[in-house]
């Protein structure tokens, strides 16, 4: 479980959030939402440590992650899989190598059992065929499926979403968005989605994370959100020219 409380953060004298507060429970599908620049990435590192709050806590089953020493925070991290925005692969390997890389820096495998652990996360993506592509012979949406093989590779607790249908035709979106409830659905994972993508969000999400003007605006399950009335929450909603109701 992952426990968000009091968080604040500011970059020089621009505030991004104040008093940031709500729990993700195991086994849920959270989706953050926002305008741009609301700080919704910006939450997405301090839950994972990589950006220090000004104030507040993040507890990961219990523990204040901002209060560990490095070498704790980074077994803390190895709970986590990300799939950035831009599914950040090596342009200089393929994609077996891509997704084996972890099991390379954080695990004593043998190269059998490195192979066996990567064909195995490419069938879960539906890209056994594609081991020995190299990153440019990759598609947009094979891209964003290669690295979400890589980040479930070391079958972590959480997985973290970073705009995972941006830039993708809408086709190509909902196989992502169908993988992201496979992946919540196979491993249990408890899964933290940062988007814009309405459509993403009625599709995948228990529950939603609103942040605005500086603050938590809005935070509820999937069907709560549709029955709100309240008015900045819609209005950001009817400008993604969803309905709801």
């Amino acid at each position: 479980m992952i426990e968000i409380k009091n968080l604040t953060k500011s970059f020089g004298d621009m505030l991004v959030w104040k008093d940031v507060s709500f729990r993700i429970e195991n086994g849920d599908t959270i989706a953050v939402i926002g305008r741009s620049g609301c700080g919704k990435s910006v939450l997405l590192k301090h839950i994972n440590a990589l950006l220090t709050p000004d104030s507040g806590e993040v507890l990961i089953d219990g523990n204040n992650i901002f209060d560990m020493e490095y070498v704790d925070q980074r077994r803390i991290r190895q709970k986590f899989g990300i799939l950035f925005q831009g599914s950040a692969l090596f342009d200089s390997i393929n994609t077996f190598e891509n997704i084996a890389f972890p099991l390379r820096y954080f695990s004593n495998l043998t190269e059998n059992e490195i192979h066996d652990k990567v064909m195995r996360s490419l069938e879960y993506v539906n890209l056994e065929d594609s081991a020995q592509k190299e990153t440019s012979e990759l598609s947009g949406g094979m891209r964003k499926r290669v690295g979400l093989a890589r980040a479930i590779i070391l079958e972590p607790e959480y997985i973290m979403y970073d705009e995972p249908t941006s830039g993708l035709d809408p086709e190509t979106a909902n196989e992502i968005n169908d993988l992201i409830i496979l992946m919540a659905e196979t491993f249990d994972i408890t899964s933290i989605v940062i988007t814009h993508d309405m459509h993403s969000v009625l599709r995948v999400a228990d529950k939603v994370a609103f942040l605005h003007d500086q603050k938590l605006g809005w935070f509820g399950t999937l069907e709560e959100m549709k029955k709100s009335d309240d008015k900045d929450l819609l209005n950001f909603i009817t400008a993604s020219e969803y309905s709801i109701k």
